[in-house]
């Protein structure tokens, strides 16, 4: 495990062996746009799981690849469409991009407008997605040692998420369907999708859980976020019988024992999908997202804090 800075403008990482020859590639502390990548070296070149939100984090992302092997990027799997995750893509030029058949859509509609939500960040040159290879319920990556399979069980995070399990290693990269220390975030996605998808990763039995921000930790994370989900259901439920929009709610809740997640505001999104579910809306439907970002920034008083 290192955790490292290469000077003072290059931003701080922690590089951790999961397993033989998997690594987690993370960023701390894990809030907005701080996320995690995964590198499984292979014979035919590493396979990379997510890249990072700015130039020169995707820029660095792409140096420890290179010292951990002389082979260029085989494959690049997006774990789903936002540009934290996305937007250094263009630096392994050499990869086959992978990704969901949604998530694709998803780069294209949305391209660079993470950006637009935090415009004083140094974001450099970065580009959208645009992923080369889609698929729709799963599929086995070419590896010539162990097998890497990429999976998606429907809505969560988003529309598209795909997580990549590595059954010999038993290691689970999860994307934004887990978050760990971070609140949960499903306002583009599903709350009851996201508790679906959680019991579907539980019965793959994983050892260790590879969560799209955070900590590494193991399958009591997914529990973890599960018991989240589970609270954000319940207080929908009541809100909209007391006649509360999502913002009053949010405002009237005690966070009780999420009060230490990061990023708390998101409880506002994550009301506000829950109320469309039960109100009948499909799951992953549209929302303004723009409209309850700046109530999630009422909520806090402030703009969401984004370190990337």
């Amino acid at each position: 495990m290192t955790l490292t800075a290469l000077d003072p403008v290059v931003p701080l990482h922690e590089l951790r062996q999961v397993a033989e020859g998997v690594h987690a590639y993370l960023q701390p502390d894990g809030g907005w746009c701080l996320n995690n990548a995964g590198i499984v070296l292979d014979g035919n070149g590493p396979v990379l799981v997510d890249t990072a939100a700015t130039e020169a984090r995707a820029r660095q992302l792409r140096g420890v690849v290179r010292e951990l092997s002389a082979k260029p990027v085989s494959i690049l799997v997006n774990t789903h469409s936002h540009g934290d995750h996305t937007f250094g893509n263009h630096l392994f030029g050499e990869a086959t991009v992978v990704a969901h058949r949604r998530a694709a859509e998803e780069m294209a509609d949305h391209g660079l407008s993470l950006t637009s939500l935090w415009p004083d960040t140094d974001w450099g040159h970065v580009e959208a997605g645009f992923p080369r290879v889609v698929f729709d319920d799963r599929m086995t990556l070419p590896t010539s040692t162990s097998p890497v399979e990429v999976l998606h069980f429907g809505p969560g995070h988003t529309a598209g998420d795909a997580v990549v399990w590595l059954p010999g290693q038993r290691v689970l990269f999860t994307g934004d369907l887990v978050f760990s220390g971070a609140t949960p975030f499903v306002l583009m996605g599903s709350v009851a999708g996201s508790l679906r998808v959680l019991d579907r990763l539980r019965s793959l039995d994983p050892l260790v859980v590879v969560p799209g921000h955070g900590p590494v930790g193991g399958p009591e994370l997914l529990e973890a976020n599960a018991e989240y989900l589970r609270w954000v259901a319940r207080l929908a439920r009541g809100g909209i019988a007391e006649g509360l929009t999502p913002l009053q709610l949010a405002r009237a809740t005690d966070l009780g024992p999420h009060a230490e997640l990061l990023d708390s505001e998101r409880l506002v999104g994550n009301l506000a999908r829950a109320y469309a579910e039960q109100r009948g809306a499909r799951l992953a439907a549209p929302l303004d997202v723009p409209a309850v970002f700046g109530e999630m920034v009422d909520y806090r008083g402030s703009h969401p804090h984004c370190a990337a």
